[in-house]
């Protein structure tokens, strides 16, 4: 175990070439501010330095909100605008640090307003019913009900984000006017499309379905159901709201 100071207080932080990247973002993005204490105990169970963009995220922001809303990355909390969780609260950890704590499948990212959930394999990704290598990315799809691959790891993703790999990433599950009712959502709210992304209706004309805001915890719920009854497979753990 490293105490919290080893973990926080380092000689060579990426968080100024992380300001960096964040302020020439290709994506329009907002940085949350952290609550202090939540993201110190987020930090220390996750045992991972502010050498990486993981733990910088952890201990210097609350979040990021990215593309006017559609996408949150997770990090140290916050309860700016309707309030992001901690990594910590959407992955379930322990109230006090125990070493023997992992997360089951693996951890909870990121999500995008759609029900879309990016995780971290954990240690055995083929038992947990994801694809891709340990500490690679994973994306559960609304619109397929599975998850994909995505074949890099954490800092390499924030980096895809930021670079605007989101614009081809969601090429097919936007819709004109989208940009307006993502930025209209509270941080906790997600969008929930009739017909469902995964039907056949969707699929053929999402421009023509009708959407609403509701709470984030309602739109993953209502995919992880639907998984479990038409989908290749349960998704398992979507993160808690």
């Amino acid at each position: 175990m490293r105490e919290i100071d080893e973990l926080a207080n380092v000689d060579d932080p990426v968080w100024p070439e992380l300001q960096q990247a964040l302020a020439a973002s290709a994506v329009p993005v907002r940085v949350l501010p952290a609550d202090p204490a939540e993201s110190r105990r987020t930090l220390l169970q996750l045992q991972v330095t502010a050498r990486s963009v993981l733990g910088s995220l952890t201990v210097n922001t609350g979040g990021l909100v990215l593309d006017d809303g559609w996408v949150r990355v997770f990090g140290g909390g916050s309860s700016a605008n309707g309030g992001v969780p901690s990594l910590a609260q959407v992955n379930r950890f322990p109230d006090a640090f125990d070493p023997a704590w992992h997360p089951a499948t693996g951890l909870v990212v990121g999500q995008d307003v759609l029900g879309g959930v990016f995780a971290l394999n954990g240690h055995d990704p083929a038992a947990a019913g994801r694809p891709g290598a340990p500490g690679q990315l994973t994306y559960f799809a609304p619109d397929t009900l599975a998850w994909e691959g995505l074949t890099i790891g954490h800092s390499a993703w924030v980096s895809w984000l930021l670079s605007g790999g989101l614009e081809q990433f969601y090429e097919g599950p936007r819709w004109p006017g989208w940009r307006a009712e993502a930025a209209a959502l509270a941080n906790s709210q997600g969008i929930a499309v009739y017909p469902f992304p995964w039907s056949k209706e969707a699929h053929a004309d999402l421009a023509g379905t009708t959407r609403r805001p509701v709470p984030m915890r309602e739109v993953l719920g209502v995919a992880a159901d639907f998984a479990r009854q038409l989908g290749p497979a349960d998704p398992g753990f979507l993160g808690e709201l």
